[in-house]
């Protein structure tokens, strides 16, 4: 059914006023934003203040309205107006990650009740329209893997760093060209990566993750002695939001990784993501798209306003598809961990060490460690260690007992 479209715009800010720009642009779909509110009425806009509205109310208690697009920041006001609008009666289009994370199942459950649709392509990897290729493509293939680069931020960041450029300079040219906030906590420390994440997960494998469960890691402590052991190596680092099947399992985690230049990611840079995905049947499959700015998410709120037009839902196939499958922290990645403290280096457990360096500077060690007792340090906040993931495949099990907690230099020569 091909259905008139009314709707309530909640929020104006990047992708709130690069949708409305889009949509009157595009000319191609038979919508119209009747009514836009907003938080901060003195806040200067791009058009007339009497197109504004300052009471939600306005949207969630208007009969005429059918279609609710939610494009503010905060995830728990979000939530809230969301349930409303479901509750309402109201198909909702939202790009809040962090609520959908966090409450997906409970949104899903009222949606279906009142039979009407919530869609939020918008929420992972900017413009690729990955959710729905992975409702519509991938719904009959068992997937094995996904890799993702789902967060343009901290992408330019380390792109700046093949250059030469610091962290700190970087950030600031982000931050100048409106692919950081100035707190960019949420995507330079791997949060916003991390809720990404979870919704992927529960659409390429059929699980609910709760944020909280996901080890993320970001890109604050990676040192200028890491970048250049990635160009010594052939290789660069991409922050990944990676999860994959380990037998009866998936696991999965947010971490910089450093990658071969053989790897799909290798060549995706500046704002550009990436998500790699490869299928039991279908082999690697690589999409890629902007992830920076207001018009690529603006893009993905709009196609998911044009599949409201015919009554579109996802069908969540692979909810039910292997209920044995679990969410687990229980595997073996091969690290490298650098510090100038070898007192540090020698904190974190390993199981098998293959490369240790050592100078007045700077000293790192690569070597296999379990996850579930790496998950425990928070690298966030420990400016005296750093870590990057290496190539290598994660694995189940590995043959060596755990490497008794020697001092370094110790180990050096013994």
């Amino acid at each position: 059914m091909n259905k008139e479209l009314s709707i309530g715009l909640i929020g104006f800010g990047c992708v709130g006023s690069g949708l409305y720009e889009v949509l009157n642009k595009s000319g191609l779909i038979q919508a119209k934003i009747s009514k836009i509110v907003v938080k901060d009425r003195y806040k200067r806009r791009s058009i007339k203040q009497e197109n504004f509205s300052y009471d939600v109310n306005d949207i969630l208690e208007d009969e005429t309205i059918n279609v609710v697009v939610e494009l503010i920041d905060d995830s728990e006001q979000a939530f809230e107006m969301v349930k409303r609008a479901l509750a309402s009666g109201k198909d909702v289009v939202s790009a809040n990650k962090k609520m959908i994370a966090e409450h997906l199942d409970e949104l899903l459950e009222l949606a279906n009740s009142n039979n009407v649709s919530f869609l939020y392509e918008g929420a992972v990897a900017g413009s690729i329209p990955i959710l729905r290729n992975l409702e519509e493509y991938y719904n009959n293939d068992s997937l094995t893997s996904l890799q993702g680069i789902v967060n343009g931020t901290t992408n330019f960041i380390l792109t700046q760093s093949n250059y030469g450029i610091g962290y700190a300079d970087a950030l600031a040219q982000a931050q100048e060209l409106g692919f950081a906030e100035s707190n960019p906590t949420l995507d330079v420390d791997g949060y916003d990566s991390k809720y990404k994440l979870s919704i992927l997960l529960k659409h390429a494998f059929g699980l609910t993750v709760d944020p909280k469960e996901l080890f993320n890691l970001g890109i604050r402590h990676i040192s200028p002695h890491a970048v250049a052991y990635a160009k010594e190596k052939g290789y660069r680092i991409k922050l990944f939001s990676r999860a994959e099947k380990l037998g009866d399992k998936v696991v999965g985690f947010v971490a910089p990784h450093f990658v071969k230049s053989d790897h799909f990611a290798y060549s995706v840079n500046d704002e550009f993501n990436a998500v790699i995905l490869e299928g039991l049947f279908s082999d690697q499959q690589l999409f890629v798209g902007k992830g920076a700015g207001s018009h690529p998410t603006a893009s993905a709120v709009l196609s998911d306003i044009s599949a409201l037009k015919f009554d579109y839902k996802y069908e969540y196939r692979k909810v039910d598809a292997d209920s044995d499958l679990k969410f687990s922290n229980d595997f073996f990645v091969k690290v490298y961990i650098e510090s100038k403290y070898i007192e540090a280096i020698n904190e974190v457990p390993f199981y098998h060490i293959d490369e240790l360096f050592q100078s007045d500077q700077v000293n790192y060690q690569t070597g296999w460690v379990k996850f579930s007792e790496l998950k425990t340090f928070d690298f966030n906040h420990r400016e005296d260690l750093s870590l990057v993931i290496l190539p290598e495949v994660l694995k189940e099990t590995i043959n060596t007992e755990k490497v008794a907690n020697r001092p370094l230099l110790e180990t050096l020569y013994n």
